[in-house]
């Protein structure tokens, strides 16, 4: 197939660009169109606040919003609005809930809520005269050169905390960053940082062209090379945790309480030395937290980067999730490192959005984290529950047979039949061909 370079696609109408694709690319084949604007909301008004979310939008890409209730959370009950395509995510997430619901539920803390930024810059200058120049004048600059900026930010409780000079010419020649950490109370805070960042980049070789510290040769050599906030958030850190006897672990999988306890530890101890464990396990817990992460309209692959950078802090890739059994305790939590936002972005904008936020009762950042940190915790707890006792796919595969019957055109008195007929069966692919078959060839 040879296609041809377009030029002005952006510039195209909605229906352009969809014409230019479906001809260039499927052949001028009219399903196509009709796929996509069968995605196409009935509302006009509500459609163009869609196509303006991003850029070059054809149509909208659906999937499956879903309630998982029985959620208590120091204290307060809630039920956690879930986008997610995958099977069985929500159904486990309410499963976790409800064993914990009468244990005390989920307890939560905020250990840190600081966010980072860098400026990047090479500067062929002694360390040493950096620092002092840094110390006794730039800094005290740097922050009144974003005065203007951070105004609104300070008026809620925020702003900047810190600015610190950091030496990596060990790493790489003549690099330093100025990296600045900031509270940006409700919101996620990219743009506000970015903002104050690229002003510390302009404040920066400003001052070092007009300093005495300095001589030509030196000043010639700066370059800024980048201002740009971290998603690596280590500082932005919330805990959740659950606990109880071991003698109120009661399972209905036919193991003791005892058992389960010890099997369960094991599971998470394997995911703490193991990074091949580690990574499916961690996988898990994110099934959980971007879901909510992306039904409250916030940034779902900030999240993963971040809690995937967090998970190899130590030089090696290591768990989320951590569990301790002492003196007939079962204790398990999460530290997550995670930085979100409930103002600004689509929060405002998107009605979904909107709709989820209200449903957690327009919690806080703060709340968020919380919220976000529990449905990790409880999407891993019911993902080792089943490890450790009746095995993944039985769950799994249950929650994932409507999709495979509807792949096969079934209808749903056949949908139902199958329902009963893996009551008490593990469903497996091969099997549901086999009986689908069967059934319809005795039709």
């Amino acid at each position: 197939m040879n296609h041809k370079p377009v030029e002005g696609f952006s510039k195209l109408t909605k229906q352009g660009k969809i014409d230019w694709l479906v001809n260039e690319y499927l052949e001028g084949n009219e399903e196509y169109q009709n796929i996509l604007k069968q995605y196409w909301n009935e509302n006009a008004e509500l459609q163009k606040l869609h196509d303006e979310f991003s850029e070059n939008t054809i149509s909208n890409f659906y999937m499956p919003y879903g309630i998982a209730p029985n959620f208590l959370i120091d204290g307060k009950l809630f039920a956690l609005p879930m986008a997610v395509e995958e099977s069985s995510v929500v159904a486990a997430a309410s499963k976790a809930a409800k064993f914990w619901i009468d244990k005390g539920g989920f307890k939560t803390t905020i250990i840190n809520n600081k966010k980072l930024g860098h400026t990047h810059f090479i500067f062929n200058v002694e360390p040493h005269k950096l620092l002092h120049f840094f110390n006794f004048s730039l800094k005290k600059k740097l922050m009144e050169a974003t005065e203007d900026i951070t105004a609104n930010m300070r008026k809620r409780g925020g702003g900047i905390l810190d600015i610190k000079l950091v030496d990596k010419t060990s790493e790489m020649p003549n690099y330093y960053q100025l990296k600045a950490s900031f509270d940006t109370v409700d919101s996620m805070g990219a743009n506000f940082i970015n903002s104050c960042l690229e002003q510390f980049g302009k404040t920066l070789k400003q001052e070092v062209a007009i300093s005495e510290d300095f001589t030509q040769e030196e000043k010639n050599s700066l370059q800024i090379v980048m201002n740009i906030l971290s998603n690596f958030t280590p500082d932005c850190i919330v805990r959740a945790e659950v606990s109880c006897k071991i003698e109120d672990l009661k399972d209905d999988s036919g193991i003791s309480n005892e058992e389960f306890a010890w099997k369960f530890k094991q599971a998470v101890t394997i995911a703490e030395i193991e990074p091949f464990r580690a990574t499916t396990h961690n996988k898990g817990i994110m099934n959980g937290v971007d879901a909510v992460v992306i039904a409250t309209g916030n940034d779902f692959r900030a999240t993963e980067a971040c809690a995937h950078a967090y998970a190899a802090r130590n030089g090696k890739y290591s768990s989320l999730t951590h569990c301790t059994i002492d003196n007939g305790i079962f204790r398990f939590w999460i530290d997550l490192p995670i930085s979100v936002g409930v103002v600004g972005g689509l929060t405002n904008l998107h009605p979904l959005v909107k709709f989820s936020l209200a449903l957690l009762g327009k919690p806080s950042a703060q709340e968020l984290m919380s919220i976000l940190a529990v449905s990790g915790l409880a999407q891993n707890f019911g993902a080792l529950r089943s490890l450790v006792t009746t095995g993944i796919q039985k769950g799994h595969m249950k929650m994932h047979l409507l999709n495979i019957l509807n792949q096969m055109g079934a209808t749903e008195e056949e949908k139902q039949y199958f329902v009963t007929y893996f009551k008490d069966k593990t469903v497996s692919h091969h099997e549901v061909i086999t009986e689908f078959n069967r059934l319809r060839e005795g039709k």
